[in-house]
């Protein structure tokens, strides 16, 4: 069993090739990636998300959680086997979670996709996603049925701005303002909004406080080599730790909210 899905011919964690070592801060324009109208449940450039339903007083409004695989040493790509982007920018230490969860590990993350009311994507996990769990059956994927159903059956938005002609039903593609959009997702009646992989997605978002709850799963391997999920330098943050756990093959699963600026020594 490995830790996470994404392609399911190898089973290996959420797509995590949507993110790029090291980028400067992004405004939403750079992060942002259309997608054109291109079938049915597809929204074209320029258009609302849609309504989810409308909301009453007191109603909850959607939480926006992300959920990241990662090394001990902060690595997200490659983690689940070789492929042309697991192999980007000369990296070949690719399938480092292949085997690494436990049933427990394996569970958390089903049941994680099935509280999932919408899912925010970057391009590149969008179209792992498509590829995999978009095109085929749930006897293709074993163990993973709850994955598979959530992705297929709940909305799904990317943020793209070279994304073209999407066929995969349930696909909104995002206005050119990304943050008024999220925002208005979020303010929409649900339990969670959930970006899973999406690595420059993830850093934008919490640059932009988005971002609700922060779930890493940590396997514990050190690659020294390929894309992080947080640049060398960058902005900083104070996390409160809400769950700790550690499966019986030693990887960790934290789940953090943000809690503002850290608090340093002073002279």
């Amino acid at each position: 069993m490995t830790v996470a899905p994404c392609r399911p011919t190898t089973l290996s964690s959420p797509a995590l090739g949507s993110l790029t070592a090291g980028v400067p801060r992004k405004s939403s324009k750079e992060v942002r990636e259309v997608v054109s109208d291109g079938g049915s449940g597809v929204r074209s450039r320029g258009e609302r998300p849609p309504t989810r339903g409308a909301q009453g007083k007191g109603t909850a409004t959607m939480k926006l959680m992300t959920m990241t695989q990662v090394t001990v040493d902060g690595v997200m790509q490659g983690n689940g086997g070789a492929s042309d982007e697991d192999r980007r920018n000369g990296f070949v230490r690719g399938g480092w979670a292949l085997g690494r969860g436990d049933n427990e590990t394996h569970a958390f993350i089903n049941q994680t996709y099935q509280r999932a009311d919408a899912f925010l994507l970057g391009r590149r996990t969008y179209e792992l996603f498509a590829g995999s769990w978009g095109s085929l059956t749930e006897q293709d994927v074993p163990g993973w049925e709850p994955v598979m159903r959530a992705l297929n059956a709940q909305p799904k938005y990317v943020a793209s701005t070279t994304l073209t002609d999407p066929a995969w039903s349930g696909t909104t593609v995002l206005p050119d303002d990304l943050a008024t959009a999220i925002r208005g997702l979020k303010a929409e009646p649900g339990g969670e909004l959930q970006v899973h992989g999406s690595g420059t997605l993830t850093r934008w978002l919490l640059e932009n406080d988005l971002i609700d709850e922060m779930t890493l799963i940590v396997v514990p391997v050190i690659l020294g080599q390929g894309a992080r999920l947080f640049p060398e330098t960058g902005p900083d943050l104070a996390l409160d730790l809400v769950q700790s756990r550690v499966d019986s093959k030693g990887v960790t699963i934290q789940v953090f909210r943000p809690a503002g600026r850290p608090q340093y020594a002073t002279a």
